[in-house]
């Protein structure tokens, strides 16, 4: 019985830190009026579930995130709405090419699609690599493009798992996503990119 406690006790802790820190996720991204404060705390929730997958996990939660949401408010503000700008630009492109009745444009258009397909790996990726590597801007996208498509296996199941895994608490108890879908995605994904970071330590 007491190992059962224990095991319960460990797994109410597991349930509260992963609950709290979807809250400051999402209570952190409003203060910034989404705008500015979802990139910043997005980036602060996978600075804290890194240092749990790094065996850091008395961390203070709170102290961590914020500290992290500070620091790099302005830096992932840039990067992502770069990133974003890109998306936009290519989602015109598409509608665009769709919109014209030749065939050439209509096979420019799956061009298009396959780019948005490198554009999803890049945003799998870029939050676990900008949490872990210190680098210039552009040079996150680069790495994301890099990690994403020298490990196909690992990003296909990332994807996967992500997918299936919120596809059915969609279908069965959708209210877990507000209290634990940003936090547990970012674990997952940060899981997953951290067995490939050895290989680029040095790169």
């Amino acid at each position: 019985m007491s190992g059962f406690i224990a095991g319960y006790y460990h797994f109410s802790v597991w349930v509260t830190r992963f609950a709290y820190l979807n809250f400051l996720w999402i209570i952190f991204s409003v203060a910034g009026l989404l705008v500015f404060g979802i990139l910043p705390a997005t980036a602060a929730m996978f600075s804290v579930v890194r240092k749990w997958i790094n065996k850091e996990t008395d961390i203070p939660i709170f102290s961590t995130f914020w500290r992290s949401y500070r620091k790099e408010f302005s830096k992932i503000n840039v990067l992502g709405y770069i990133i974003l700008g890109i998306g936009y630009l290519m989602t015109i492109e598409f509608q665009i090419l769709r919109s014209q009745e030749h065939i050439a444009y209509l096979f420019a258009s799956f061009g298009v699609v396959g780019l948005f397909l490198v554009y999803m790996i890049i945003l799998l990726y870029i939050f676990p690599i900008f949490a872990h590597f210190k680098l210039r801007s552009l040079e996150y996208i680069k790495w994301a493009f890099v990690i994403g498509i020298g490990h196909p296996l690992l990003t296909v199941f990332l994807m996967g798992v992500t997918s299936g895994l919120f596809y059915f608490i969609y279908l069965t108890i959708p209210a877990l996503l507000f209290f634990f879908g940003g936090s547990v995605f970012a674990y997952i994904v940060t899981w997953g990119a951290q067995q490939t970071f050895s290989k680029y330590e040095q790169a």
